[in-house]
């Protein structure tokens, strides 16, 4: 039974019934022993009074007063039991029942009744109970009363009462089902309502921002739900200015150098040096869109379960200097002062490709986004566990309203300004893929005009 509404129905129908059930019990148990305890309490009364009846006659002595005889019948009738008259010799003078007079009785209860202390016994499974009452005269226990009483008639009041118990539960039961029924409905209608509303993003149309705040849950809910929708208009977003922006810069060198090409084909006797230069700007459109092309296979690399990793214990610091190495004559073209900074030497377990991939657009985009004259800081650390990277720039900074984004495929802070540097807005998104391949984490630290700070936190050991 997985249904919240079927649990919700169970619980209350059980948490409902189940006391009232409890409490009729009791109530019925309890109206019995009460009953029972005031017919032995009456009982004990009337015995009472016959023993002092039978000590005022005489009766255990002679035996013949008609007045006990009747009080005695009268009795056993009233209250449907035997009495039982016995001597100080044991022997029963009077038998309301007439069949055990002048027999001997000797019992635990009747010697304890001699000794001056009555005695009461209530046999629950055979639905009697026995009083005991000692005769005395003169502060001397003469005689004994025993008197028998069934209680057939208490438990049959004890029925009726049952009967009414049984009527007002189920009553109560049926009335009890009932609000279940309507309370379970009333309280899953949020969960239904959350349904219909991811049902519709599912079939593809556009929805709203979901706000249903009828339980602190419904309300977790909308905001988690609020949260992936925004995040999808995010990407979607982002994967449209993608297209647009995948499409201008394969659009733009094919432009150039049709442009070029048309260029070198209209004119007749082309002199060898401007064919030279029209060939050296087609060269470079070529790079251009091949420098695309290999980040979008990059990213689909990324894409690919870590089966397709390669690992192999590297030498981390080495890794960094060729990377640098590699990128220090674009950082000069700009007066860029790149610092490398290692506090150790590290080995650990990488993809010597992948890793160098995810650093080098680090350290490029610290580069391309940083400020004429400006510095580049890149630190290496290490301890029992992980190494640390940490790429420093002075450069132009990020929005704090984008630092959430900036991993995100497509995605591009600023534009226009990535435009005239070039690029597809995929570095970051390839980088961070890199980085959680290897088990490892990416953090940014960003004010805007005053630099970015990127930290990469990587195992030691690699652990599949």
């Amino acid at each position: 039974m997985k249904s919240l509404r079927a649990r919700i129905l169970l619980l209350l129908v059980v948490v409902g019934i189940v006391p009232c059930i409890v409490l009729g019990s009791t109530i019925l148990h309890s109206h019995q022993e009460k009953s029972i305890e005031r017919y032995i309490s009456q009982i004990q009364n009337q015995c009472t009074i016959l023993s002092n009846q039978l000590e005022s006659y005489s009766y255990l002595s002679s035996n013949d007063s008609k007045v006990v005889d009747a009080e005695l019948t009268q009795l056993s009738n009233v209250y449907n039991g035997r009495i039982l008259v016995i001597n100080d010799e044991f022997r029963i003078v009077k038998d309301t029942y007439e069949l055990d007079e002048s027999k001997t009785v000797v019992s635990e209860d009747v010697i304890r009744c001699y000794r001056g202390k009555g005695t009461v016994i209530y046999d629950e499974k055979n639905r009697f109970f026995e009083v005991t009452t000692p005769v005395k005269s003169n502060k001397q226990v003469i005689g004994v009363v025993l008197m028998s009483v069934s209680t057939d008639n208490i438990m049959e009041s004890g029925g009726d009462l049952k009967n009414i118990c049984d009527l007002i539960i189920g009553t109560m039961a049926i009335i009890i089902l009932i609000i279940a029924v309507l309370l379970s409905t009333l309280m899953v209608r949020p969960f239904g309502r959350i349904t219909k509303a991811i049902e519709a993003v599912n079939e593809g149309y556009e929805s709203e921002d979901l706000c249903e705040n009828t339980y602190t849950e419904t309300a977790l809910i909308s905001d988690a739900f609020n949260k992936m929708l925004g995040r999808m208009r995010v990407v979607d977003k982002s994967r449209e200015e993608f297209v647009s922006n995948v499409s201008h810069e394969l659009k733009t060198p094919l432009t150039s150098m049709k442009v070029l090409a048309d260029s070198l084909l209209a004119q007749e006797d082309v002199p060898v040096e401007l064919y030279k230069e029209f060939m050296g700007d087609i060269t470079e459109e070529i790079e251009r869109e091949n420098k695309i092309i290999n980040d979008l296979l990059s990213l689909v690399k990324m894409d690919k379960t870590s089966a397709n990793i390669n690992i192999q214990s590297e030498n981390i610091n080495e890794l960094l200097e060729r990377i640098l190495k590699r990128l220090r004559p674009i950082a000069k073209q700009h007066n860029i002062e790149v610092v490398f900074e290692s506090f150790r030497p590290v080995m650990a377990e990488v993809d010597e490709v992948k890793m160098s991939l995810a650093l080098s657009n680090l350290v490029e985009n610290a580069i391309k986004y940083n400020k004429e004259n400006g510095w580049v800081h890149v630190s290496l650390n290490a301890d029992h566990k992980y190494f640390y990277v940490k790429v420093a720039d002075s450069g132009i900074g990020i929005p704090k309203q984008d630092t959430e984004n900036i991993f995100e495929r497509f995605y591009r802070v600023d534009k226009s300004h990535s435009r005239e540097i070039g690029g597809t807005g995929l570095g970051l998104s390839i980088t961070r893929n890199a980085i959680i391949m290897h088990r490892g984490a990416i953090k940014v630290y960003s004010e805007e005009g005053e630099g970015t700070t990127f930290t990469v936190r990587v195992p030691l050991t690699y652990v599949v």
